[in-house]
Parts: structure tokens; C-alpha cells; sequence
């Protein structure tokens, strides 16, 4: 298999950002895309409920993504620093152990939720008008994502072992694949919401599998290896995957924010504007993963190259590196943005008819998101290097703070003082107040000399 030339110890940083950036990104929109091609069928063959039902289901996706972006992170910046310290059997040993824990963990999960789907779904915010489509829609996707971990984690795995354009692929085919069968299963065959699911989980399965395969023939340093049944080789794979978990947790919480902004949004939304409201705010939910995966591709470009050289204390590299996550997080959050602010009725056509109330609802509340898009992908890839460099305390109180300490009250209050654009505020304010809390800590942290 033809490999992109990665060399983390000589060559520039750059170069190597650069190499990694453009896979990457290209990568995590299509995965990305996944979720929002449902919602453009889901939105044309089904309608605004449809919408709706799909997006109530969101948050279980975020949760299993922030999962496996958890241990993703948390195994590849350990992977990466047993490789800078030349232990290739120790970093081979671990990423084996995060697929396998993972993969039994998620399976759990998905069981328990499949054992009670209706009170699942009530417990989401489903009305009884949508209950029967968000039950279609948990029951079919439920069983496909512990695919979904193989192939979360092993892209981060890949993309360290020197294949990140294979890693780009083994998102683009299922994205693509995604695309045919969402137009074959939702129009010509009519299965409506059912169909997006079974689209969607087929596609999960293909990117999952190629993943693996990977893994196991292909790959050039980092090959999964069996691992020994024994008690103790059990109980090193659980500190192993407690060690990952603490590095990764912030990524979690980076999913849970989402999970949380969808969790509690779609009540508020339900509260103020009714079912209408919620097909509104679950359009502008199928573009919010975009801006948080526009951040974690600008990280997960940058962070292989920080946690090697932290491995070995080489300060400088690690400084290029932060400034290239910078500047690259801003400039693709002000072109975001400013789509949301000139072009928001192309945006919500893509989804439904502009005509409708939750298009027109969701036209008026696009220029009112845009304000926050900038800050949430800087803050993103903010919490990334703190990651990065295990400074697992910053990024975990950062992520805790966009997230619950400052969403959710923003959810509360802003509607009674400024109607149903407090509503559509409530997540640029939330990001805006933890980008100025960020500024203080770097300000402070370099008076100490620490930064």
C-alpha cells in the first residue's frame, strides 16, 4: 500500500502540517457528511419531521463519537509518544487494546438502548407525533456503531502510521456510499426515515471495515497485535485504557457539548416554537458537527506532530505547531462564518423547503449562529493542544465550561430577556465568554513563563 513520507523527527513542521491538514480535512467532512446527507433526503423525501426525528436522535451519535474520539485521542497521543521514545511494541500493544475494550464497551450500550427504544426516544424530547420515526431511526443505526469505533480510532491510529490519505478514503467511500443509498432507500423505495438509518448504518459498516482491515494487514508500525487473556494482561489493558481515557476525556466532553446542545436545545426550541422549532434547530444541527470536526481535523493534523515532540521536550517544534492550529482554525471559522451570514436561505434549501415555517425559522436564526462559529472552532482546537501536551486539567475545565457552566444557563436566560433569538444566541455567547477565559489563562500561564 503506497504510504504519504511522514517523517516526524526530521521533517519541518510545516511540511508536515501541511501533509497531514488536507487528508484530514477532507476526511472529517466527509464524515461529517454522513449525518448531513441524511438530513438533505431525510428533509426533501420526508419533510421537516423527519428532520426533526433525526435530530433527536443526534445526541446518542455524539455520545459514541465523543467515545471513540476519547480513546482515538487518548490512544494516539500515547502511540505517539512510546514511538518518539522508540517503544513500537509498547504503542502497538495499546492501540490493540483500545480497539477491543472499546468495541466491547460500545456493544454493551448499544443493547441496553435497543432493549427500550420508546422510553429511549421520550427520553431525548420526542413528541408522540415523531416517536414512531425516531424509534425507526435508533433501531437500525443503534447496532452499527461499534463499526463506527473501528473506525473513529483507527483513523487517528492510521494517520500516525504515516496513511493519512488512506485514512481520508476510508471516510470519502462510506460518505459517498451514503449519498446513493440515502436517494435509493428514501425515494424510489419510500422507506422514509427507516431508510436514512439503514443508508447510514451500511456506510458505518464499509468505513469500520476498511479501518480494520488496515490495521490488521496493512499497516507499517502500528499493526494491531493479539493481546494475552491473562488477569494481569487484563488489568495493565484497563490502566492502559484509563491512561487513554484521561488524555482523551476532553474530546468526550467535546462530543457531550454537542450532545448537550442538541439535548437541551431541541427542548427550548420545543418549549418556544413547537415542532417547527425543532426541524429549525435540527438543520442548523446537521452543520454544527461541521464546525466542531472543522476543529478537531485542524488538531488532529497538529496533534501527532506536538505529542512527538513532546515525547522528547522539543519546545520550539511545539510552538510552530500551536501557531499553524491557530491561524488555520480561525481562517476556516471566518469563511464558516461568513456562509451562515450571506448565504443562510442556500444553507436551509439544502435541507427543506425555504417557504416552509421551520425554513423560515431556521433563515432568521443562521446570521444570529454565525456569531459563535469563529470561537467554537478555535475552542476546539484550543482544548486539542492542551490535549496534546496532557495538560488534561485545561482541557477538561475548558471543555466543562463551553459545555455545561456556560451552554446551559445561556439556554435558560437568554430567550426570557431577548425572545427566540436568545435561543439561537445561546451557543456563540457560551463560546465567546470560554474564548476570553482562554486569553486570560495563555496571559497569565506566559507571565510564569509557562506558555
Amino acid at each position: 500500500m503506497k504510504r504519504d513520507i511522514i517523517d516526524f523527527e526530521k521533517e519541518k513542521v510545516s511540511t508536515l502540517f501541511r501533509k497531514l491538514l488536507i487528508p484530514t480535512l477532507w476526511g472529517t467532512i466527509s464524515m461529517c457528511a454522513v449525518t448531513a446527507i441524511d438530513g438533505i433526503f431525510v428533509g426533501h423525501g420526508v419533510g421537516a419531521d423527519g428532520v426533526a426525528a433525526v435530530n433527536i436522535v443526534v445526541p446518542i451519535y455524539q455520545i459514541m463519537s465523543g467515545i471513540g474520539l476519547m480513546i482515538g485521542a487518548g490512544c494516539s497521543v500515547a502511540a505517539s509518544v512510546y514511538l518518539s521514545q522508540k517503544k513500537v511494541n509498547v504503542a502497538q500493544i495499546n492501540t490493540s487494546q483500545a480497539i477491543a475494550v472499546t468495541t466491547i464497551f460500545t456493544l454493551i450500550l448499544s443493547i441496553l438502548v435497543l432493549l427500550f427504544p420508546t422510553y429511549t426516544a421520550r427520553l431525548l424530547g420526542a413528541s408522540e407525533t415523531l416517536l414512531t420515526q425516531v424509534v425507526d431511526y435508533m433501531q437500525w443505526i443503534m447496532p452499527c456503531f461499534a463499526f463506527e469505533m473501528w473506525g473513529m480510532i483507527g483513523l487517528f491510529i492510521i494517520r500516525l502510521d504515516g496513511s493519512p490519505r488512506y485514512a481520508m478514503w476510508c471516510n470519502i467511500i462510506p460518505t459517498t456510499l451514503n449519498a446513493v443509498l440515502d436517494w435509493l432507500f428514501i425515494f424510489p423505495l419510500g422507506m422514509g426515515v427507516k431508510g436514512a438509518a439503514i443508508a447510514t448504518g451500511i456506510s458505518i459498516i464499509i468505513g469500520g471495515i476498511m479501518a480494520l482491515a488496515y490495521l490488521l494487514f496493512y499497516a507499517d508500525t502500528l499493526r494491531l497485535v493479539p493481546l494475552k487473556m491473562s488477569r494481569k494482561s487484563a488489568m495493565l489493558a484497563l490502566r492502559n485504557i484509563g491512561y487513554q481515557c484521561k488524555i482523551g476525556s476532553s474530546s468526550l466532553f467535546g462530543e457531550l457539548t454537542l450532545a448537550i446542545l442538541f439535548f437541551v436545545g431541541n427542548h427550548i426550541f420545543m418549549k418556544y416554537l413547537g415542532d417547527d422549532g425543532v426541524g429549525a434547530f435540527g438543520i442548523a444541527c446537521y452543520y454544527t458537527p461541521f464546525f466542531f470536526m472543522f476543529g478537531n481535523a485542524v488538531v488532529q493534523s497538529a496533534q501527532p506532530i506536538i505529542s512527538y515532540n513532546y515525547g522528547i521536550y522539543r519546545w520550539k517544534e511545539i510552538k510552530e505547531a500551536r501557531k499553524l492550529l491557530l491561524a488555520t482554525s480561525v481562517s476556516i471559522g471566518l469563511c464558516v462564518a461568513l456562509l451562515f451570514i450571506f448565504i443562510p436561505k442556500v444553507l436551509v434549501a439544502l435541507f427543506v423547503d425555504t417557504a416552509s415555517s421551520a425554513g423560515q425559522i431556521a433563515i432568521e436564526g443562521f446570521p444570529y449562529i454565525a456569531t459563535g462559529i469563529i470561537f467554537f472552532i478555535l475552542n476546539v482546537a484550543i482544548v486539542g493542544y492542551y490535549q496534546s501536551i496532557e495538560k488534561i486539567e485545561h482541557a477538561t475545565v475548558l471543555v466543562f465550561l463551553r459545555g455545561f457552566v456556560l451552554l446551559i444557563p445561556s439556554f435558560i436566560f437568554l430567550p426570557k430577556l431577548l425572545g427566540t433569538e436568545g435561543i439561537w444566541l445561546a451557543m456563540p455567547l457560551a463560546e465567546v465568554l470560554t474564548t476570553l477565559v482562554i486569553a486570560v489563562l495563555f496571559f497569565r500561564n506566559r507571565l510564569k513563563g509557562v506558555e
